[in-house]
């Protein structure tokens, strides 16, 4: 049975992307504002852009993923190993978004504050839930996000793989240019 889809579509495309340039974004604003001091100019403004950002990034994976099961796909291209590795990459690149999330939520609402999100709305806190709960968001947000960068940099070396030793479809589907 052959897949008539032969690229992702516009908004499955857009999503990626968009996902693409915020993750890494996101992880090298966390990186930097960590050291921010009580008197830089950032030190309130980097963490409210950080959490508005990831909560629009939440709701953004939230609705990549009732897309992707809405809408049709490319089949994936390579070996069984290879369409396996592909579908549990992107599972746990999945699985680590939403521990990022969920993590992040736990640091900032800690206080029991809420998280106002560029001023358009605030996502209510439910306070401290466990002992120490900032700290260890904080620490599973750090090893986390450092695992995703990781995988993504494998994902992007896997897509490269395809394009230039494979010399399939799988960069130009995920394009929109696909042969």
């Amino acid at each position: 049975m052959s897949n008539a889809v032969k690229n992702y579509n516009w908004v499955a495309r857009a999503i990626h992307w968009i996902s693409a340039l915020a993750i890494i974004g996101m992880f090298s604003v966390g990186l930097w504002m960590v050291d921010l001091s009580y008197y830089s100019q950032w030190y309130r403004t980097a963490p409210h852009w950080h959490k508005s950002v990831g909560i629009l990034l939440a709701l953004l994976t939230v609705l990549r993923l009732v897309w992707k099961v809405v809408t049709v796909s490319p089949v994936i291209e390579g070996s069984a190993i290879v369409k396996v590795a592909a579908k549990v990459g992107h599972f746990v690149m999945y699985l680590l978004l939403f521990v990022l999330f969920t993590s992040g939520y736990l640091i900032s609402t800690a206080d029991g504050r809420s998280i106002d999100v560029f001023n358009w709305f605030a996502v209510p806190g439910l306070g401290a839930l466990f002992e120490n709960q900032a700290d260890l968001a904080g620490e599973i947000h750090f090893y986390v996000a450092w695992a995703l960068i990781v995988l993504a940099v494998i994902h992007v070396l896997a897509a490269l793989k395809h394009h230039f030793i494979d010399k399939d479809n799988t960069l130009r589907k995920m394009i929109g240019a696909s042969k």
